[in-house]
Order: structure tokens, then C-alpha cells, then sequence
């Protein structure tokens, strides 16, 4: 183990650029007897769990009138040492930073994997008492505020309600085929909107910096921190051109979410608008010898597990009460 972290650049990437490794190590038909074996004689079924079964709108509409349009947008593996808004040095925030942004600077994920941190944040519970089974078998916020008759719509999120799964068309100039760019999840927002009726909720979970492959979640003409690391085997990469790509995520970042705010600000003679937005986990950029993410929540970093907050209301949003 000792003489492996030295050399834990050099394998970070293999794992996750080649997935069926996990299959040749451990074979899939011993991963199902597993899990046979520890549902069937260990584990307890846990009932379906209804919560907020009271939740309703008190009113239809805002004291204005107007009805409420908020949008939840779920990162990817942002971490907040390299947002401009909480004190990093480079320009990673450019597009937003005359938005009016509310930035929080230490806030902690659930988890440093997806599967963990995404779950968690969706469910009544927070890091110290969560539990996936549980998680798993009872309402989400999602649930009940759909309960309570706000309309909920979603794109490449991982909660069970109206879903848009976003096609990876090579036609389409944002995906290659096999994966697109957080842009288009805003194609036919404005349709998506009006088909929804009275106050609506929309989520849209991005790409945003997953990696090792961080140069697929941005244009090559938002190659603004050069050079980048053009290739899925970071190790091969210097330490200046991983930071360089991992940066462009985040400022593509920015860039999708001002480009919402701007078509947020359309609606403001219809709607009071919102926009919230935080990532899931963070990330390691060999820090410490460390790289990407996953690492037990006891022993990572804050790199992993400080994420970005960012919040924009409208004026009339802060005025009323939904």
C-alpha cells in the first residue's frame, strides 16, 4: 500500500477510465451472489416511507400574483477551492460575477462519491445519520413538494419524477455521440416551462468537472486556462495542464449557469424566479499525491468534500412568499 501511493497518479485514472476492470477483479456473477446472499439472510426489508404527507401550497400563486420558477441546478464534482466567488485567485466565475450571486465558501457534501452525496442530499436525512437503504424507501423533497402541487421536472437526475434523458446525437453540435455539453440541458428550456403549469420546480444535474475526462465538459473554443490536458490518462498529463482543464469546467460552469440567469431574467414579468446551485462532492487535484475522488469521508480531504453553494433571487422572488 505504502509503496502504491507513491505511484497513485499513474493508476487514478485506470479505474475510472476502464470500468470493466472492476468485472476481470472481481467477476459480476460474484457481485450478484453477494448481494443475493446479504438481502436475502442479513438485511431487513424496510417498508416504503411516506413523509410530508401533509405538505400542500397555501396559496396558488406569490402575494404578487405571479407564480414561482425555481430552478435547482445539481454539480458535478465542483469543489469550492477553485471558485473565483470564495477567493480563488483565477477568473473561474467571470460570467456570473455581476449576477448578484449569494456564495457560500464552507459547505461540507455528504459524501465524496455521487452515489452517497447525491442520495443524502435529496433525503430527510444529513451526513451522520444517513443510511442508502433508508434513503432509498422513503420520500424525497422531490416527492413531496410534487405532493404538495408544484410541477417538478428534471434532466439527468437521479430522483424518480419527470424525467428528459438528453440524447448524446452526434447531429447535435453539443454532444459527440457519446456525451454532450451542460448547454444542452437548457435546449427547449423555454418550452419545457411553458408546458408546465402554476408554480414549477426544475432540476437539472450537469456534467459539470467530472473526470479524469475534465477536457469533455467544455468546448475547445472555452479553453481559457491553457495549456489543458487533452486525454482521459491524466498521469500522462503535468499538474499544470490537469489544474488548467479542471479550471475550464468550472468556468463552462459559470458559463451555462449565466447563460440560465439570463433566461431566468425573460421570465421576471411572469414569474418570481430563483436559481440554486451546488455540487455533489469535490475533487483532488494531487494534493497530498491524491487524485479525483471517492475517498473514505474520515481520511479525504477538504478538497473532496468542500463544495460550492451559490444562490440568485429575483427581487420580486425576496418579496413574496410562495
Amino acid at each position: 500500500m505504502l509503496i502504491a501511493a507513491f505511484f497513485y497518479k499513474d493508476y487514478a485514472s485506470v479505474g475510472r477510465n476502464n470500468k470493466y476492470f472492476n468485472r476481470v477483479i472481481i467477476p459480476s456473477y460474484i457481485y450478484t451472489i453477494i448481494k443475493y446472499i446479504d438481502r436475502t439472510y442479513f438485511m431487513k426489508p424496510i417498508a416504503y416511507q411516506e413523509i410530508g404527507t401533509d405538505a400542500k401550497l397555501v396559496t396558488t400563486a406569490t402575494s404578487n400574483g405571479k407564480p414561482t420558477l425555481f430552478v435547482f441546478v445539481l454539480g458535478e464534482t465542483a469543489r469550492s477551492q477553485n471558485y473565483q466567488a470564495n477567493g480563488y485567485l483565477r477568473p473561474t466565475n467571470q460570467y456570473t460575477q455581476s449576477d448578484s450571486m449569494i456564495s457560500f465558501k464552507n459547505v461540507a457534501s455528504c459524501g465524496t462519491a455521487t452515489a452517497v452525496s447525491v442520495p443524502c442530499m435529496f433525503s430527510a436525512m444529513n451526513r451522520s445519520n444517513y443510511n442508502k437503504e433508508t434513503a432509498y424507501n422513503q420520500d424525497t423533497f422531490i416527492d413531496i413538494l410534487h405532493r404538495a402541487g408544484i410541477r417538478c421536472y428534471g434532466k439527468k437526475m437521479m430522483v424518480v419524477i419527470k424525467v428528459l434523458a438528453i440524447k448524446h446525437d452526434a447531429n447535435n453540435p453539443l454532444c459527440d455521440g457519446e456525451s454532450c455539453f451542460d448547454m444542452a440541458l437548457l435546449n427547449n428550456f423555454d418550452q419545457e416551462v411553458t408546458e408546465m403549469k402554476g408554480s414549477k420546480f426544475i432540476t437539472l444535474h450537469i456534467m459539470g468537472s467530472h473526470g479524469p475526462t475534465y477536457y469533455k465538459r467544455y468546448p475547445k473554443d472555452h479553453a481559457f486556462f491553457k495549456p489543458d490536458c487533452q486525454r482521459a490518462d491524466i498521469e500522462n498529463c503535468t499538474q499544470e495542464q490537469i489544474v488548467n482543464s479542471y479550471d475550464n469546467t468550472i468556468l463552462y460552469t459559470d458559463y451555462m449557469i449565466s447563460q440560465l440567469i439570463h433566461k431566468l431574467k425573460s421570465y421576471s414579468d411572469k414569474y418570481n424566479t430563483a436559481l440554486f446551485y451546488i455540487s455533489d462532492h469535490g475533487e483532488s487535484l494531487g494534493e497530498d499525491g491524491l487524485y479525483l475522488h471517492g475517498t473514505p469521508y474520515s481520511l479525504a480531504p477538504k478538497y473532496q468534500t468542500t463544495v460550492p453553494m451559490m444562490m440568485r433571487f429575483s427581487k420580486l422572488f425576496t418579496q413574496n412568499e410562495v
